[in-house]
C-alpha cells in the first residue's frame, strides 16, 4: 500500500488577490495565480498536495482554518494586514491541532512601525518573511520537514 499523501492548506489574506498590480516595488510583479501554481508544483515535488485559498474577509479565513483541522496535515498562512490586529484569526490558528507556518512576501520588520508586530507569530511553528514568492516555497520545505519528523514519531497524536 502506498504512503499517504500529506495535504497542506495555503491561505492568502486580504489584498493578495491584487499581487502583480499592488505596490510591485514591495510585493513584486508575480500574480497570485502564478504563486499558487508555484506552490502546487513545489508541493508535488516534495510529495505533498497543496490547496490554496484567498479571501479579503476575516471570517472566511477563520472558517477555512477551522475546516482545515482534520483535513490537512499543515497550514501555511499569509495573513497580510490581519497579521497586525486579527485576534480572531490568531485564536482560530491557536485552536487547530495542526502545525501552522506564517509567511510574508516582504520583510515586515523592515517596514512601517505598525507592520513590525505580528499577533499571529506567537501561535505558529515559525515565520518566513522577506523572500517574495519564495517565502511560500520555503514554507513548503519547512512543512515537508515538519511532517517528515511527525511521521518519524510513528504517526501518533500530538
Amino acid at each position: 500500500m502506498g504512503e499517504k499523501v500529506r495535504r497542506v492548506l495555503v491561505l492568502h489574506g486580504p489584498n493578495l488577490n491584487w499581487l502583480g498590480k499592488r505596490e510591485p516595488h514591495i510585493y513584486g510583479v508575480t500574480t497570485l495565480a502564478e504563486i499558487n501554481e508555484l506552490i502546487c508544483n513545489k508541493a508535488k515535488a516534495l510529495g505533498l498536495e497543496a490547496d490554496c485559498f484567498q479571501s479579503n474577509h476575516e471570517g472566511a479565513l477563520i472558517d477555512a482554518v477551522q475546516q482545515a483541522d482534520g483535513r490537512y496535515e499543515c497550514l501555511i498562512i499569509n495573513p497580510a494586514a490581519f497579521t497586525h490586529y486579527s485576534f480572531a484569526l490568531r485564536d482560530a490558528l491557536a485552536a487547530v491541532s495542526l502545525p501552522v507556518i506564517e509567511v510574508h512576501l516582504s520583510n515586515i520588520y523592515s517596514r512601517e512601525e505598525f507592520r513590525r508586530h505580528s499577533v499571529i507569530a506567537p501561535v505558529v511553528v515559525g515565520q518566513i518573511s522577506g523572500f517574495g514568492s519564495a517565502s511560500y516555497l520555503l514554507a513548503l520545505e519547512a512543512a515537508a520537514v515538519l511532517l517528515r519528523k511527525e511521521g518519524d514519531k510513528g504517526g501518533g497524536e500530538k
